[in-house]
């Protein structure tokens, strides 16, 4: 069996090992009477929950609007954070005039941008996609910035001796070099669209897992709420994996010298 299969393999049984622990813990917590039953459902009452919201038809319809969503959101996030970050790390205008105004606007946080965005767009598609976007930009600008701006001194110095142009020197050294920090930007930004998500997905919506977990909690309904904010986490982590695996063969350098 190949090496890599094997690893993803062990992952896969201590993910699973982690989450019987985690289940145990919590029907142990149950089981105590300590707290309301109705507050902290056991974990066969929970999985009821997210059967009859599947059965009902809602769940599917849910993790699709989610799903869209943040992905929207984060691709705008994305390209938008990356497409700075080279301004701001290679261009003597963006490290002078860009780069102070974004680091004012980055400590922002961008729940706080939730009223403005929909005084600026409504309650529509556009006011969420702009909040997951302005989530995601923050981390992924900083990382990236971070990566492309440390490039070490030695490289540039070698692609000048080489006769590299300024497109060839970005190209063919400085992205190589940041790509780890701007893959890191991007699980970052994955995880804060998914957060962002909940928010955005509170007003103006019928649907959602932000939109459910905001119905859940209107009515006392702990065990859906539980079970949303479970799968909502299923998905951010199936997302991390995604990127990271997507990712690999451009890291696998870095992953090496360490």
């Amino acid at each position: 069996m190949p090496r890599r299969v094997l690893n993803r393999f062990k992952a896969l049984g201590w993910m699973l090992t982690g989450l019987v622990l985690a289940s145990g813990v919590w029907s142990l917590v149950v089981a105590s009477g300590r707290f309301p039953r109705q507050l902290f459902p056991s974990v066969p009452e929970i999985l009821a929950a997210g059967h009859g919201l599947w059965t009902d038809g809602l769940l599917a319809a849910d993790i699709t609007a989610s799903v869209s969503r943040a992905g929207t959101g984060f691709l705008l996030g994305a390209v938008a954070g990356i497409g700075v970050a080279v301004v701001t790390a290679t261009t003597t205008a963006g490290r002078r005039a860009l780069q102070p105004v974004l680091r004012i606007f980055a400590p922002i946080p961008t729940i706080g941008l939730v009223p403005l965005a929909i005084l600026w767009f409504g309650l529509g598609e556009n006011s969420k996609t702009l909040v997951i976007a302005l989530g995601v930009f923050v981390p992924v600008w900083i990382n990236s910035h971070g990566g492309l701006a440390g490039t070490p001194t030695d490289y540039l110095k070698a692609a000048r001796c080489l006769g590299a142009s300024r497109w060839q020197t970005l190209r063919k050294v400085i992205l190589p070099e940041a790509t780890p920090d701007i893959v890191s930007g991007l699980r970052v930004g994955a995880a804060m669209a998914f957060v962002l998500i909940v928010v955005a997905e509170m007003t103006g919506t019928t649907a959602g897992i932000g939109y459910r977990i905001y119905q859940a909690q209107l009515f006392s309904q702990a065990d859906r709420l539980i079970f949303c904010l479970i799968v909502l986490g299923v998905i951010g982590a199936a997302c991390d994996s995604l990127i990271d695996t997507a990712s690999a063969p451009l890291t696998r350098w870095a992953q090496e010298e360490h």
